[in-house]
């Protein structure tokens, strides 16, 4: 469709939003670990544009990454999470330990997403990573780009 194009977010504006790299962005598009669902790039001159979910996608990653955990295991853990939550992040906590990387979701219920075993845990609160994206939105005069914000 011609009008795809108008919706959704430029590669820069999900890399400023999330502080991202560009290079990292594009990688992580070619390999799949977040594929842009408003439009993939489809050879040269043409742009990819991402929805709200793969922004706060690339948002945990992101936070996976700057609290240690290799790109393998973020990448894991981002298929484990779409698999249990679908779109509704913020409904649960990322339990990260040396050795594995546990879900708590808001009823307390626990899911192991890597089978691992024991360690020291950081606790990723997703409904930051969604309250901050959300507010990021609102308060960036170039975001008036034609996204759908649902948080």
């Amino acid at each position: 469709m011609s009008g795809d194009s108008d919706f959704g977010f430029s590669a820069s504006t999900v890399c400023r939003l999330t502080g991202v790299t560009y290079r990292q962005l594009d990688y992580w598009a070619r390999t799949g670990l977040v594929t842009p669902t408003i439009a993939v790039a489809r050879g040269s001159g043409s742009k990819r544009r991402y929805g709200y979910a793969d922004i706060l996608e690339v948002k945990v990653i992101k936070r996976l990454l700057d609290a240690g955990v290799s790109l393998a295991r973020a990448r894991q853990a981002v298929e484990c999470l779409r698999r249990a939550l679908g779109a509704d992040l913020a409904a649960a906590s990322l339990v990260l330990s040396d050795a594995g990387s546990v879900l708590a979701h808001d009823d307390g219920e626990l899911v192991d997403l890597l089978r691992g075993g024991q360690g020291v845990f950081n606790i990723v609160p997703l409904a930051t990573v969604v309250a901050e994206l959300s507010t990021t939105l609102r308060e960036d005069p170039s975001t008036s780009e034609k996204g759908a914000v649902t948080a």
